[in-house]
C-alpha cells in the first residue's frame, strides 16, 4: 500500500462542510474543501462511515454497511436537475451555522428528497441520460440495494420501529413473502433506490475531482455493524442470532484502566462458521463496494478480526464476557485473493494490542496507527512517541474524530505534561500550539501523518466530534467558509514541503 510514499492529509466528515441547509453536503463547499487541500499541500481526505445513520446519528450505526448518507445530497443538485425549486428550500431551518441540529434537520431534508422523488418518474426520461443511469444503478447494486430499499420500505410501513418489533412475517420473512412485498410497496422501494442514487452520483463526481486533485479519499469500515440494519434483516444466518431475529451474543469490550464495567455496544456479533462456509462472500462485497467509492480503507477494530470480546445478550454491563478467537487471517486471505493482493487498508489497533494482533496486521501489510495526543498523557517513553517508531509502515495522527480537539486535550494536559509536549514540539506559543503538533506528525518517519481540520484551524473543546459513551451532542461540528484562509493553507504547505511529504 505505502510503497515508501511519504503524504499526508486532513481528517474531515462531509457532515461538518460549510452549507446553507443545516448540515455539510456534496455541494460547492466539499469541492472548495478539496482545492484547499491541494492549495496546502495535502494528498490524502479522511472521512469517517459514509452510510445512512440510525438512531444516535452516528456514522458508526448506520441502516446498511453499503447504503450512502441520504443526508449528504446537496439540495443545489436537485435544483440542477429540475427536481425542486429554488423558492422550495426557503425554509430551511438553520439555528447555529456551526453546529448541526439533526432534529430539524432530518425532517426537512426528507421533505426535500420526498418532493423530489415525486417528480422523479417525468424527469427522468427528458434529462438525457438519467433513465438510463438509473436503471444501470440499481442493476448493479442490486446485491445490497435491493434489501436495504425493502428494509427501509418496511420500517417506513412500522413507524421506524426497530425491526425486532415488526410482526413476526416481517421480521423473519419467507422468500414468497418478500416477493409479495417487492410488488405491494413498490412506490416506497423505488423511492429508496432513488436517494440511493443521488447519493453515489454526487460521491462519484466528489471522488473524481479529488483524484483528479491528486487527492486519495481514506474512508471508514466499521468492523461490526448495527443490529437495526438491512444487513442483519436479510442476512441473519450470518449473524449469532435465534430463531425469532433476536442477538444470542453482542459486541463490546471488556473492563480497563478507563471503564470498570467496559463497553457495552450491543453490536450483534458475527456466526464466522457461517461466513466460512460461504468464503466469506459478504465481507469481500462490502469490502469491493467500498473500495469502488475510495481509495484506502480504515478498518475499525481491528483486534477484533483476531478475537472479540463475546457479551451474553441482555447482560446490563460487558463484564460477563469473554474472548472468542476470529478467523482473520483465513478473511483477510479470502480478500487478498478476491483482490489479486491489492489490499489499501488501514488497520485501526489503537488500545491494548496483543502479540496475535501485531501479528495479524504485520502478516498483511496493514499500517496501523499512532495517536500523538497518546503519547502525551504521561511521562512515560511510550510506543506513540515519534522517536519510538520503528516502521514508517504506519500512520500518525494528532488525534482522532473520538479525541479531544488538540487545542482543548493540550489545556486539559497535567502541567508536567504538557512542558513536555512543549519542549518536543518546540511550541513557543500555546494559540499555535495545534500546528506544531501537526509539524511532529509531518516530521515523523509515518508515511503517512493525517489530522483533523479542527487540529488546523486550533479549535478549542465546542470541536470535539465524539465523546465515547456520551451518546447525545456528537457528531454535530461545522466550520465555517472563512475558515480556510490562504494564509493557512500556506502554512501548511510550506511544513509539508520541509518534511518532504509534498
Amino acid at each position: 500500500m505505502i510503497n515508501n510514499e511519504r503524504l499526508s492529509g486532513i481528517l474531515l466528515h462531509p457532515t461538518s462542510l460549510p452549507s446553507p441547509y443545516g448540515i455539510g453536503d456534496l455541494g460547492d463547499e466539499a469541492y472548495a474543501f478539496i482545492d484547499f487541500l491541494a492549495r496546502a499541500g495535502q494528498h490524502l481526505w479522511q472521512v469517517l462511515p459514509l452510510t445512512h445513520t440510525g438512531f444516535g446519528d452516528s456514522p458508526y450505526q448506520s441502516f446498511s454497511a453499503f447504503a450512502g448518507q441520504p443526508l449528504l445530497i446537496d439540495p443545489r443538485h436537485l435544483i440542477r436537475l429540475g427536481l425542486i425549486g429554488g423558492w422550495e428550500l426557503t425554509d430551511c431551518p438553520i439555528a447555529d451555522p456551526s453546529h448541526v441540529d439533526y432534529g430539524q434537520v432530518i425532517p426537512w431534508k426528507e421533505k426535500v428528497l420526498a418532493l423530489a422523488y415525486s417528480r422523479f418518474p417525468q424527469k427522468r426520461h427528458e434529462i438525457p441520460g438519467m433513465d438510463q443511469s438509473f436503471q444501470e444503478f440499481c442493476e448493479s447494486n442490486r446485491y445490497w440495494l435491493d434489501d436495504y430499499a425493502l428494509f427501509m420500505a418496511c420500517k417506513k410501513l412500522h413507524h421506524g420501529a426497530d425491526w425486532l418489533h415488526w410482526p413476526d412475517e416481517y421480521r423473519c420473512p419467507t422468500l414468497e413473502f418478500k416477493a409479495g412485498l417487492f410488488k405491494s410497496m413498490h412506490e416506497d422501494i423505488e423511492y429508496y433506490r432513488f436517494i440511493q442514487f443521488l447519493f453515489f452520483d454526487e460521491w462519484k463526481r466528489i471522488k473524481k475531482y479529488a483524484n483528479d486533485h491528486d487527492i486519495r479519499i481514506i474512508g471508514d469500515i466499521p468492523i461490526f455493524v448495527s443490529m437495526d440494519s438491512a444487513d442483519v434483516w436479510a442476512n441473519q444466518h450470518l449473524f449469532q442470532l435465534d430463531s425469532k431475529g433476536y442477538p444470542t451474543r453482542v459486541a463490546g469490550v471488556p473492563p480497563d484502566y478507563f471503564s470498570a464495567t467496559g463497553q457495552l455496544w450491543g453490536n450483534p456479533l458475527y456466526n464466522w462458521e457461517a461466513h466460512e462456509a460461504e468464503h466469506f462472500s459478504w465481507w469481500i462485497s462490502r469490502i469491493r463496494a467500498q473500495l469502488y467509492n475510495l481509495d484506502i480503507l480504515r478498518v475499525d477494530h481491528f483486534r477484533g478480526f483476531e478475537a472479540f470480546w463475546s457479551i451474553p445478550y441482555g447482560e446490563p454491563t460487558a463484564v460477563n464476557g469473554e474472548w472468542v478467537k476470529a478467523p482473520g487471517h483465513a478473511l483477510f486471505s479470502a480478500v487478498r485473493d478476491a483482490f489479486e493482493g491489492n489490499l489499501p487498508i488501514i488497520a485501526e489497533d489503537l488500545g491494548i494490542i496483543t502479540p496475535e494482533v501485531e501479528a495479524l496486521r504485520d502478516e498483511f501489510g496493514f499500517p496501523g496507527m499512532k495517536v500523538l495526543q497518546f503519547a502525551f498523557d504521561s511521562l512515560d517513553e511510550g510506543s506513540y512517541l515519534p522517536h519510538r517508531y520503528t516502521s514508517p509502515v504506519c500512520v500518525c495522527y494528532t488525534g482522532t474524530h473520538d479525541n479531544d480537539t488538540t487545542r482543548s486535550w493540550y489545556q486539559t494536559l497535567r502541567p508536567e505534561c504538557r512542558d513536555k509536549v512543549r519542549r518536543y514540539t518546540h511550541c513557543s506559543n500555546d494559540t499555535h500550539f495545534p500546528l506544531d503538533l501537526i509539524g511532529t506528525a509531518l516530521a515523523s518517519v509515518a508515511a503517512y501523518a493525517i489530522f483533523p481540520l479542527q487540529d488546523v484551524l486550533c479549535v478549542g473543546a465546542e470541536g470535539r466530534m465524539n465523546t465515547p459513551g456520551i451518546g447525545a451532542g456528537n457528531w454535530s461540528w461545522r466550520y465555517q467558509q472563512s475558515a480556510l484562509k490562504n494564509e493557512l493553507a500556506d502554512e501548511l504547505r510550506g511544513m509539508t514541503i520541509l518534511y518532504g511529504r509534498y
